[in-house]
């Protein structure tokens, strides 16, 4: 494929700008200007407003609509005018802007930038308002910034411009489909337009609204729930039995109800090219469930060929013993079942993290669902009131955060449970698989706009799995409409039919359904391993791949310049690569290859035959060639005594030179049409600026401006080549992966969109030096051992899908949206995490419960297409107190980071705090104003809440948005990129490190772990309040340790676990404890090393006493402390305090 076709097809061939910023969904409904996304009359949620109109500028990060010089007012209850007020110390705090007036409804406004951004915002300037140095500079108003629109969609599309239209600022990398030039790709799903007689959902009656709840929306549970599909316990419980005989059922009652209409599906869809460029004729507003769908079924459900269909359990195999059920069962019974899996020890968690991904152990009690009975969708609003009582739940209680200041739990804080039907609830998803903000959906946009919260979802879809079951079968049975694939909360009808959950159409169920490979019986379908388990993998048959399954193709690009060789990595590289060799995942058609670059570029030629490794010099940067094609790229298999060799040699072939240039860029463009014919992984590894060739790179940071307490520079990049060829690449199934091993600027935001945008990773290694700082050394080569060894998927593509009546709109993270919806991922891998934006699009008033599903296709190194299905569900609420009790703390702070750094990078730094701010506000004020029946003095916050003002003013703090602290750029720029691109789970402890007292640790409920006992210490608050200097204390901040030596520490934890006499005695530059055989060296050490095992990257520990250089790094952690640029938590809460109570 030429790069110009693929360019154009991505805005580049127009001379578009490619943007830094989310990635939206452009297909979307006719919207009213200044309307919430698809709600025919309700405003946008927009607490902020503006004096005047803004000229056009960056846009902000959530666009509603072209910019007209209208000035926007929020949609907040009208008010009286409202002044600044003083801060107790006599500074000026920062004020909120006026609310009140009517609804806003702002004509829509020009494009954002992205890839397939939809129009954008400007960003208007707000009144001016006094400011503390926790802002802006205190002498000098600062306008303050629009607070996000947490769920608004985009604007809809009716008929895209076309592409050759001269943009107005920043336009998106969108393309109109009816007219862009696609040249195929290599493994693309592409949609097709459905038949005319197609329709979405077969019309049903209307279900039983939600009546309206009292002040809190609870009430004593009333009669039983209707039956519904049964289910079983949670999928991700290890030491679980094999499956034994069901259990014996009374036959089920007689169908309740009429029938439904229109049960027989019309004939199958025509189904899109399984691969190629996206669908040129896609019409700008063709629905998801219309497509031919991303994972590209060849043949419907029930429609193909008939095969035997196995069961594998955990990708090896091992299934439990199948034993036939009782005779004489009736076909129309669905009983529950509990899995047969084979035992599968799990990673050690925490107690609490383990309650709450693992809540279920109890045995399951048989469930009866009649013929013909309702399904999830159509339950009666008893399931609303289901598990909760008539006094206000834990979630709700009132809490003054003023009064009450030991608020941090002394244990990592557990995913909060949705309120579902227990049965719905043991099945439901794994929290750190997918996630939601709100585990209680509001029934219409205008209610998710009054709680001011932001609704989206949270995933790690290729989390490695201690249970993960595995089906091979030729018919893959999904929704025809919707292409949504069968579920646990999909309704059986009866036998031949099937409800999806999420569009509700009736589908009939495939004749090979109607065995169950698990249980070796026929008739019910209903305990099929694809609706007995959240979350399962499919060996996908013929139809979803184009080509056959690409092979593992691992390319290596290392910097062998003057300043790459002084650092020492190149053997520290080659070392790993080894030691691991044996390791890389593949089969036996592994490819390997090996670039490396200073001012010229060297490939080595490995061909079989050869009695050494061949270097081939290209000095021609300009117009780079491949020497030898087919002998550049290699079977690891025929070939590894070369490639051994090579890397033995690799590290003393440049230990003389002194070039000092970077040719990366060229080298870049190597790699690429080295790996074009097949795709593959990209490592790249960079130890300086690119000073050389294209994508030539200046130094833009200046020292000067590190703490700078206004505002941050340089977070976009200063070039497009990076992000142009990381589409180039994407396009060609290939990532790239970036290592940067640098003591000086790298201009990361640059360098990094080579892996952004093709679904790579980026690894940060500041200081690097193989004999100054051992710390890092040892954190290059776990990290490397990691990332040659784990899991990896390549041309990869996800699809998110919703119930209908929901609308997804912008995704964050490290991929390239192909169409519409579809993520491209040349490469996945378990460590990577997404998030996305939601709204609801129609009112959700006949529905109790929603649904989404996440497929991720993708070709396993053994070379087996795969495709992996989560599922989750969540129930639906009509009042506002049920969506405050179902309020995601960590999700929500998780989600907020992410918009936050691409406000940053689209707008200012200055905005994003502002809107973060803004979004603790926004949410306690509704909670205040709408939930609370007694209004009381002070700030008060739900429990579920409570500590959202600490997670924001945490963010505040991180080095991605810290101001007024020295912050070197690519420190913050990696920063960001972590909390973008992390799974929560790690990403929380980044934003709000975890704090414990190690020097007193005791057996006292310890964990107890292959022998080992783990000790438990209790979390403490990040406060000088909590250090002692009689004692130790050992701070995890998720990449890095620290272990805290107070001046006075008892001499027994000294010599016990630190081995040394006295505290004088402590090395500067310690990083390893030593292996000491006392009781106390053992407990630290099991501590540790049991915090590291719960994440895939090594963080490295650093031993700190009050001279150490790293004291003020570790000092910068107690959050809850007052720094010279911010306020401390105390007068934080102050801060929002005076703010609500305007």
């Amino acid at each position: 494929m030429s790069t110009a076709g693929f360019n154009s097809q991505n805005g580049t061939g127009t001379g578009q700008s490619y943007a830094n910023g989310p990635s939206q969904n452009p297909v979307a409904p006719q919207q009213l200007p200044g309307v919430g996304y698809g709600m025919t009359h309700q405003p946008t949620y927009n607490p902020m407003q503006a004096k005047a109109p803004a000229p056009p500028g960056p846009p902000g990060l959530y666009p509603s609509g072209p910019y007209q010089p209208v000035t926007p007012v929020c949609s907040y209850q009208p008010g009286p005018p409202l002044t600044s007020y003083s801060s107790p110390s006599g500074q000026s705090l920062l004020t909120r802007p006026l609310m009140g007036g009517p609804p806003s409804h702002t004509p829509p406004q020009s494009a954002s930038p992205g890839p397939r951004l939809p129009p954008a915002q400007a960003t208007p300037p707000p009144p001016a308002v006094s400011s503390t140095s926790y802002y802006t500079n205190p002498q000098q108003p600062q306008p303050m910034a629009p607070a996000w629109q947490y769920n608004t969609a985009p604007p809809p599309m009716g008929q895209p411009a076309s592409i050759n239209t001269p943009p107005r600022g920043p336009v998106a990398s969108h393309v109109n489909p009816a007219a862009s030039s696609t040249p195929p790709l290599s493994t693309a799903y592409s949609p097709a337009p459905p038949p005319p007689h197609m329709s979405h959902s077969v019309p049903q009656p209307p279900g039983p609204g939600m009546p309206r709840s009292p002040l809190h929306g609870y009430t004593q549970p009333g009669t039983a729930p209707p039956p519904m599909t049964p289910m079983v316990p949670h999928t991700y419980q290890p030491n679980r039995a094999p499956y034994g005989p069901p259990p014996t059922m009374k036959p089920a009652p007689p169908p309740i109800g009429p029938p439904i209409a229109n049960a027989t599906p019309p004939p199958p869809m025509a189904d899109a090219q399984c691969g190629g460029a996206v669908n040129s004729t896609l019409p700008p507003t063709e629905h998801d469930c219309q497509e031919g769908d991303i994972e590209c079924p060849g043949t419907v459900a029930g429609n193909g060929p008939q095969a035997p269909n196995s069961y594998n359990h955990v990708d090896n195999k091992m299934a439990g013993p199948h034993q036939p059920g009782p005779p004489g069962r009736h076909l129309g019974h669905y009983p529950s079942l509990p899995p047969g899996y084979q035992n599968t020890s799990a990673p050690a968690m925490h107690p609490a993290i383990q309650a709450a991904t693992q809540p279920y152990t109890q045995a399951p009690q048989p469930y009866q669902q009649p013929l013909g009975g309702p399904g999830p969708a159509q339950l009666s609003p008893s399931l609303a009131a289901m598990s909760l009582q008539s006094s206000t739940p834990e979630a709700l209680r009132v809490v003054n955060l003023l009064q009450e200041r030991n608020l941090l739990p002394p244990i990592p804080i557990p995913a909060p449970t949705p309120c579902l039907q227990q049965d719905l609830q043991k099945i439901n998803c794994n929290p750190e698989v997918f996630r939601s903000t709100l585990t209680s959906i509001p029934q219409t946009q205008s209610l998710l706009n009054k709680a001011k919260m932001p609704l989206g979802l949270l995933l790690h879809p290729f989390k490695d799995l201690s249970q993960l079951p595995v089906v091979t079968s030729s018919t893959i049975v999904r929704c025809r409409s919707c292409r949504t694939y069968i579920n646990p909360f999909v309704s059986f009808l009866d036998q031949r039919r099937w409800k999806c959950n999420l569009c509700h159409r009736v589908n009939d169920v495939p004749e090979e359904f109607m065995y169950n490979p698990v249980s070796r019986s026929y008739g019910e379908p209903h305990k099929r391993p694809e609706v007995q388990n959240a979350t399962i993998e499919f060996i996908a048959p013929s139809e979803y791949m184009l080509r056959p399954p690409q092979p593992a193709v691992y390319l290596f690009i290392l910097d062998v310049s003057h300043n790459a060789v002084e650092t020492g990595y190149l053997s520290v590289f080659c070392q790993s690569l080894l030691d691991n060799i044996d390791a890389l995942p593949g089969d036996s058609r592994t490819k390997v290859g090996f670039v490396t670059f200073d001012s010229t570029i060297h490939f080595y030629n490995l061909q079989e035959g050869l009695s050494q490794p061949q270097m081939l010099i290209v000095s021609d940067i300009e117009d780079i060639f491949l020497p030898t094609p087919d002998s550049l790229l290699v079977n690891l298999n025929e070939c590894k005594e070369l490639v051994q060799d090579l890397l033995k040699s690799l590290p003393t072939l440049f230990e003389k030179t002194m070039e000092t240039q970077s040719a990366l860029g060229s080298a870049l463009q190597a790699a690429y049409k080295l790996l074009l014919p097949t795709g593959g992984r990209m490592s790249v590894f960079q130890t300086q600026l690119p000073n050389l060739g294209v994508g030539t790179l200046q130094s833009r940071e200046d020292p000067n401006q590190r703490a700078n307490a206004k505002d941050v520079q340089h977070l976009s990049p200063a070039t497009d080549f990076y992000k142009k060829l990381a589409l180039d690449c994407s396009g060609q199934q290939v990532a790239v992966d970036l290592f940067l091993l640098s003591s000086q600027y790298c201009d990361l935001a640059s360098l990094g969109c080579i892996s952004r945008y093709s679904a790579g990773s980026v690894y940060y290694y500041p200081s690097y030096h193989h004999q100054h700082n051992p710390a890092q050394v040892e954190c290059f080569q776990k990290d490397l051992k990691r990332y040659l060894t784990r899991k990896i998927g390549f041309e990869a593509v996800m699809r998110i899908r919703c119930t209908k009546g929901l609308s997804i709109h912008t995704f964050h993270g490290n991929f390239f949206v192909r169409s519409t919806d579809l993520l491209s991922l040349p490469n996945v891998n378990p460590d990577a995490g997404f998030a996305v934006q939601m709204s609801i699009e129609e009112n959700l008033d006949d529905m109790q419960v929603v649904s989404f599903q996440a497929a991720l296709l993708y070709t396993s190194s053994k070379g087996e297409r795969r495709i992996r299905v989560h599922t989750l569900c969540l129930p639906v609420v009509n009042s506002l107190s049920d969506i405050f009790a179902g309020a995601d703390v960590q999700a929500i702070t998780g989600l907020l980071a992410c918009m936050a750094v691409d406000r940053s990078a689209t707008a200012s730094m200055g905005d994003a705090r502002d809107a973060m701010t803004n979004a603790a506000i926004d949410s306690l004020t509704s909670f205040r104003q709408s939930v609370l029946t007694i209004q009381q003095p002070g700030l008060l916050a739900p429990a579920c809440l409570r500590l959202f003002p600490l997670f924001i003013l945490a963010l505040l703090k991180q080095k991605a948005f810290r101001t007024g602290t020295s912050t070197r750029l690519d420190d913050r720029l990696f920063a960001m990129c972590q909390l973008k691109y992390q799974p929560l789970v790690y990403s929380m402890l980044m934003i709000h490190p975890a704090l414990y007292r190690v020097d007193d640790l005791t057996d006292e409920g310890a964990l107890n772990i292959n022998e080992r006992t783990i000790p438990q210490p209790r979390v403490l608050q990040l406060s000088v309040e909590k250090l002692s200097r009689e004692a130790a204390f050992l701070m995890d901040a998720g990449t890095v340790m620290y272990l805290w030596i107070g001046r006075n520490c008892h001499p027994n934890f000294l010599t016990q676990v630190l081995g040394v006499p006295s505290y004088a005695a402590v090395p500067d530059n310690l990083y390893l404890l030593p292996e000491l055989d006392t009781a106390e060296s053992q407990r630290t050490r099991a501590f540790i090393g049991w915090l590291r095992d719960q994440r895939p990257f090594f963080p490295s520990l650093h031993v700190i006493r009050d001279e150490s250089q790293l004291k003020p790094t570790f000092m910068q952690n107690m959050i809850e402390d007052r720094t010279e640029s911010a306020l401390s938590y105390y007068e934080f809460l102050l801060h929002l305090q005076q703010q609500i109570s305007k």
